[in-house]
């Protein structure tokens, strides 16, 4: 080695916590939580244990700084959207749903929401964590859109709440049949983009051919 040239640890150094988050979001997804182990995210990243503790103390605290580094930005950037959003409450709402899957349903970041689904009751701390910096604002977000609506007179009056829950039910089956049950279909796959066309057309006109008119 030429002699003013730097170790590799060196010049790597900063490059450390973005590799080990890398290695832990892919272990977590692969593994879920509790099968996830320290030293593994540690050799998938290609460092130490102990320089893996130089930067996280525990597997809690690397886990919430998966989420805060990859999910939480995602919601960041919708809120913006809807904030910033000049056209029609219809259009958001579209794009948020649409954009929501190209950024996080489409990605082995959907493979945190299975985890969550899994393993939320053995971690209450770390299931409290998910709730309130990513399920919170996540129906936090919904729940304006729906209000916008509302108010301009696009949407009807609907109890937003349940109406919330009511979204969000079909969009975590999507991303739970992608990491659990999408081999069982492999000869008949759901296309998300399909699926997710037939959701907002249903969400947004119903299933009755002239709702105004309809039989009682």
């Amino acid at each position: 080695m030429p002699h003013d040239s730097k170790p590799r640890w060196e010049r790597r150094k900063d490059a450390r916590p973005q590799e080990l988050l890398a290695a832990a979001l892919d272990l977590f997804v692969e593994r879920g939580y509790a099968a996830t182990r320290l030293d593994d995210v540690a050799a998938r990243a290609g460092v130490s244990k102990g320089t893996l503790y130089l930067y996280f103390t525990n597997k809690e605290d690397l886990f919430k700084a998966v989420v805060r580094e990859n999910v939480v930005p995602v919601i960041g950037e919708a809120e913006s959207i809807i904030d910033g959003h000049e056209g029609s409450s219809p259009e958001l709402l579209r794009e948020i749903i649409l954009g929501w899957w190209e950024r996080i349903g489409n990605t082995k970041l959907s493979g945190i929401t299975k985890l969550m689904m899994a393993e939320s009751g053995n971690f209450p701390e770390v299931a409290q964590f998910y709730h309130d910096e990513v399920i919170s604002r996540g129906n936090a977000m919904i729940k304006r859109m729906l209000e916008r609506g509302i108010k301009s007179g696009e949407f009807r009056q609907v109890d937003v709440e349940q109406a919330n829950n009511v979204i969000c039910a079909p969009m975590i089956m999507l991303m739970m049949w992608k990491h659990s049950f999408s081999t069982c279909r492999a000869s008949d796959p759901i296309s998300p983009e399909d699926y997710l066309e037939s959701f907002i057309d249903l969400l947004l006109n119903g299933l009755l051919r002239d709702p105004s008119s309809a039989a009682n």
